[in-house]
C-alpha cells in the first residue's frame, strides 16, 4: 500500500498526527504553491457546497423536465445563497471563532494558514460525487456534513494545539451559523407564499 493511501485512511480515521503530517509537511506554509492551492481548495469547497444545495432541493421537490423560469430564478438565488453568503459567514465565524476562543501562540498562524486547514479537512465533501453515480437517500449528506464537522475539528487542534473543547465550540458554531443562513432564506422565500395563501383564505370562504 502506497504512503498516499496510507495517509488517506489515517485522515478518515482523524488521527492527528495524519493532520499534523499533511498541514506542516505537505501543504508547507510560504512554499511558492500554497497561494494556488488555496484558490483551488475554495473554487473546490463551493462547487461540492453548490452540488450539494442542489441534490438538497431536487431531493425537496420533484423536477419536472419542462421547469419555469420562475423556478430557475428561485433555484439561482437559493444557491447563491447557500454557497457565498452561507460560507462567507460560515468561513467568518470560523476565523473569529478561532481568535476569540482559542489561545493561539505567539508564532500566530496567519489566517490564510486556517483557512487552508478548514478548506482542507472538508475534503469529506468529495463523496457527494458518489452521489452522482448512485442514488444515496438525502440522509447521506447529513452524515457527510457530520464528518466534515468532526473533519474540521481536528485540523483546527492540530493547527493551533488548543483544547478540544475549545475546537469543537468553534467548529460546530461556525456550522451552526451556516445552517441558520440557509434556513433563514428558505423562510424567506416562504414568506410571499404564505402572504398569498392567507389572501385567498377570505376568498375561499365567500
Amino acid at each position: 500500500m502506497s504512503i498516499s493511501n496510507i495517509l488517506l485512511i489515517d485522515l478518515i480515521l482523524h488521527k492527528p498526527k495524519a493532520y499534523r503530517h499533511l498541514l506542516f509537511n505537505v501543504l508547507k506554509q510560504g512554499a511558492p504553491h500554497f497561494e494556488g492551492l488555496l484558490w483551488k481548495s475554495t473554487v473546490g469547497f463551493l462547487l461540492l457546497d453548490a452540488y450539494r444545495s442542489l441534490v438538497l432541493k431536487s431531493c425537496d421537490e420533484a423536477w419536472s423536465s419542462s421547469t419555469s423560469l420562475s423556478s430557475l430564478v428561485w433555484t439561482c438565488r437559493k444557491l447563491l445563497t447557500d454557497v457565498f453568503l452561507g460560507n462567507l459567514l460560515f468561513l467568518g465565524t470560523f476565523l473569529l471563532a478561532t481568535k476569540i476562543f482559542m489561545s493561539i501562540s505567539a508564532g500566530s498562524l496567519r489566517n490564510k494558514d486556517i483557512l487552508l486547514a478548514i478548506l482542507i479537512s472538508s475534503y469529506f465533501k468529495m463523496f457527494l460525487i458518489v452521489m452522482m453515480v448512485w442514488e444515496f437517500p438525502s440522509s447521506v449528506i447529513f452524515i457527510i456534513d457530520l464528518f466534515v464537522l468532526s473533519s474540521n475539528t481536528v485540523a483546527v487542534k492540530v493547527m493551533t494545539e488548543s483544547a478540544m473543547s475549545r475546537c469543537i465550540g468553534a467548529c460546530f458554531s461556525a456550522h451552526a451559523v451556516k445552517i441558520f443562513t440557509t434556513q433563514m432564506s428558505l423562510l424567506a422565500e416562504a414568506i410571499p407564499w404564505l402572504v398569498s395563501i392567507m389572501a385567498a383564505l377570505p376568498k375561499i370562504k365567500k
